[in-house]
């Protein structure tokens, strides 16, 4: 079932575009499992690919990424991203532990929002296991905040008279998913995307490295998670970073792991779905959504302030 959601979520994803097939594969996923999933038993199986297949997913990113993306960013750029995630990751959670929002969700959300999107949410998801409801609810709120961006950024950029590259590197910095920000920089004349794509991917390949950081200090402060201080899945993603700067993925093969990515990506947001108890969702309440939207306003307004800053 998750697979046939999946593949129905990419097919209805090109036809509804801009809309991600991954919101649409969440959706579906969710309204199949609370309509009819509990009578199928369709619940071992959602969970299934919810876990093992996202974790999947999240080693294939990195064929995205090369070790030379980092030296092609420089000086000014490295500041720009490190800037922008310390202060995103460390002030989502400071908001929500003021506005009451639980001690994993705003992690999840200030992870997404600080790498990544979707894909960020999922691999920091690996080493905290969150409630299913809070995964969600954190993925609907990156994907609701890069919406915004698409449409906000550019505006503002023109108000503000802002150069092709800086736009770009505003648009990196504060951008969560790739597919946005290569939208939202699409609005500037070429510079823009080009330097969109290099600090965005910078970004991304910080995941790794948070994602071990927090591991470990939870480990220290007695967390009863079983994940190892150095996750498995993050193992395959750094192998496959080191494969591309290395030369070792023909452009072909890089393709075709990007498509099967994607693929999996799909599928696996499907059993997140499905594992989404409405009633639980409801309880959640309005707070997590109040923190999405500063969390959105803190990210947009500190990659903007990084990037007059080293310009």
């Amino acid at each position: 079932m998750a697979v046939a959601l999946g593949v129905g979520a990419i097919a209805l994803g090109r036809v509804l575009e801009p809309v991600s097939a991954l919101i649409i594969a969440l959706i579906l996923g969710f309204g199949v499992g609370n309509l009819v999933g509990h009578e199928l038993g369709l619940g071992p199986g959602f969970q299934l690919v919810a876990r093992h297949l996202l974790r999947a997913a999240v080693v294939l990113l990195g064929a995205r990424l090369s070790f030379g993306d980092l030296a092609a960013i420089g000086g000014p750029g490295l500041a720009v991203v490190a800037v922008t995630v310390v202060a995103t990751f460390f002030g989502a959670q400071l908001l929500g532990r003021l506005l009451g929002v639980s001690r994993d969700l705003s992690l999840l959300i200030g992870t997404g929002y600080a790498i990544c999107g979707v894909s960020a949410v999922a691999a920091m998801n690996g080493v905290v296991a969150a409630e299913d409801e809070e995964v969600t609810y954190a993925i609907g709120l990156v994907t609701m905040a890069g919406s915004l961006s698409i449409l906000a950024l550019p505006l503002i950029a023109q108000w503000l008279g802002m150069e092709p590259a800086a736009f770009g590197s505003w648009v990196g910095g504060a951008v969560h998913d790739v597919a946005q920000t290569v939208a939202a920089a699409s609005a500037a004349p070429p510079p823009a995307l080009e330097a969109a794509i290099v600090v965005k991917l910078t970004r991304v390949a910080l995941l790794a490295p948070l994602v071990v950081a927090v591991a470990i200090s939870r480990r220290r402060v007695g967390s009863t998670t079983r994940q190892p201080p150095l996750p498995l899945f993050v193992l395959g993603f750094l192998a496959l970073v080191a494969m591309q700067s290395a030369g070792l993925l023909s452009a072909a093969v890089t393709e075709l792991i990007r498509s099967v990515e994607v693929t999996a990506f799909t599928i696996a947001l499907v059993g997140v779905g499905g594992g989404v108890d409405i009633s639980r969702l409801r309880s959640l309440g309005g707070r997590p959504l109040r923190l999405g939207l500063l969390a959105w306003v803190l990210v947009s307004a500190v990659a903007l302030a990084a990037v007059s800053l080293t310009a």
